[in-house]
């Protein structure tokens, strides 16, 4: 998605060779024209799935979630990162652990929104180890809904989370992938990065 990398590069701050801040336009500060149309970009590669739930994880997927199923026209769900007084339904559970913030946790969602007649789309703003987004992969696998693929905003295409989804037989879409970023030298894309038989098979 080339308004999204031209975003990154034009206000994204690389502060190490893993660490890129986006919280002026993603998720801190958010500019809510770019989160519509990250939305419509995963509504149209979703829109033949038949997608009856958008699945995210709080809070920085929350917006992206939202964009993504007000385009599908269907509800957007959070898996919750601590239990609420006023969750009180019987809970799938899973935990997971952030790399940004080094740290694991449980996260949850109500069984009461989540079934086995749902078709679930999975939206989340990082792919870098993969963590966060396999755990909400086992709370679809443990409602016995169906998922349909999932998609990050942008991913750090050098760590290995797409392999670990992969290997877990997840389809997976993203917007901006990272094939590598230094402070000194900033982000590279993918997409810019491709040999002519790689061109040729995209």
């Amino acid at each position: 998605m080339k308004l999204l990398q031209d975003r990154i590069r034009q206000d994204g701050q690389v502060l190490t060779e893993t660490v890129l801040k986006v919280d002026t336009f993603l998720n801190h500060q958010v500019d809510p024209m770019l989160t519509m149309e990250i939305g419509k970009a995963f509504a149209q590669k979703a829109e033949s799935a038949g997608v009856t739930k958008v699945l995210t994880i709080e809070a920085s997927g929350i917006h992206f979630a939202m964009a993504t199923a007000f385009t599908l026209g269907v509800p957007f769900l959070y898996a919750k990162k601590k239990k609420a007084v006023t969750l009180t339904e019987d809970l799938y559970t899973t935990e997971v652990f952030s790399f940004t913030r080094q740290e694991s946790f449980q996260v949850s969602v109500s069984k009461r929104y989540l079934n086995a007649e749902d078709r679930v789309l999975i939206v989340d703003d990082f792919l870098a180890t993969g963590d966060a987004l396999l755990g909400l992969v086992e709370i679809v696998r443990q409602a016995g809904a169906t998922l349909v693929g999932v998609g990050a905003v942008v991913e750090k295409s050098f760590q290995d989370g797409r392999a670990k989804l992969e290997a877990a037989g997840v389809e997976i879409h993203s917007l901006a992938r990272i094939r590598s970023m230094s402070p000194e030298t900033g982000v590279t894309f993918i997409e810019e990065t491709l040999t002519e038989n790689e061109e040729a098979l995209v």
